[in-house]
């Protein structure tokens, strides 16, 4: 695996903006090997510029890590696993500032009696995984197998759903036929269900952080190409700041950004970052 190394930058004593950018499809290409060209210098560029730019992703802290150490972003908060764990920089490493939980037994139940072959996974409060079969693409430090049963067993931070062979319109009918209450999802480009405690989503994530960083709201950009960047849109755009989709992404998420930049293969998001 090659991966572009750039030149760690430090966070400015005053942050002036705070730019949320989403991983997979935005600065990872669908490889998962390959970043967006020219996105390690564009971030140094925007970060050098007294911007705080860091990842609101849907993955756990533990597939988020790697992405951060090889773009050279140090920032303070990053948001993970859709906005239900906020990790906070504590020296040299990151520790849990914010954590979300609720009880997954309901909608394991319902969504096993639908989908029974799909792989599940659920993530617990202090980062370790559960899952009941593997998958080629996911990343298994810290988890562990277990029958279908142990994921219900205590609360969880998420759960997460893939069944291979379905597309995301099939689990997009499957979740309006069977009805979600009382939690928060959102569908990937694949059949993906990430879900998480109801009313969580990085927009909740990056408003504990633009708080933190005391960062006025016009200020912040969000970048993104999946649904499960709705919410974060939606954030950017309230406060008056802007939203930028990916090219590539689909038609409903480029309807909700106030702009839209060219694809991560082409550097969209390296192009935002420059003009920062």
């Amino acid at each position: 695996m090659t991966l572009p190394t750039g030149v760690a930058a430090s966070i400015p004593q005053k942050v002036t903006g705070l730019v949320a950018l989403d991983v997979d499809g935005t600065v990872l290409l669908g490889d998962e090997k390959t970043f967006g060209p020219g996105t390690v210098d564009a971030i140094a560029h925007a970060v050098s510029a007294g911007n705080e730019v860091m990842l609101a992703t849907g993955r756990s802290w533990a597939g988020t890590e790697w992405v951060m150490r090889e773009l050279g972003i140090e920032s303070e908060f990053v948001v993970c696993s859709n906005g239900a764990v906020v990790m906070r920089r504590n020296g040299d490493g990151y520790e849990r500032f914010h954590t979300e939980t609720f009880d997954p037994s309901e909608v394991l139940d319902l969504l096993v009696q639908n989908i029974p072959d799909a792989h599940y996974m659920v993530e617990l409060p202090d980062g370790h995984r559960l899952y009941t079969e593997p998958l080629d693409h996911w990343n298994l430090a810290d988890a562990t197998q277990v029958p279908f049963a142990e994921l219900s067993a205590q609360a969880v931070s998420r759960v997460v759903v893939v069944s291979p062979g379905q597309t995301d319109e099939d689990f997009m009918e499957l979740v309006e036929h069977i009805g979600l209450h009382h939690v928060s999802y959102a569908i990937g480009w694949t059949a993906w269900l990430d879900i998480a405690p109801l009313g969580v989503d990085k927009s909740t994530g990056l408003e504990l952080v633009r708080r933190e960083l005391d960062v006025d709201g016009s200020r912040v950009v969000a970048v993104g190409d999946g649904r499960n960047d709705l919410g974060m849109f939606a954030w950017a755009r309230e406060h008056g700041g802007r939203a930028v989709a990916m090219a590539q992404a689909p038609q409903e998420v480029k309807d909700a950004a106030s702009e839209v930049t060219a694809s991560v293969a082409d550097g969209g998001a390296a192009a935002i970052l420059r003009r920062l």
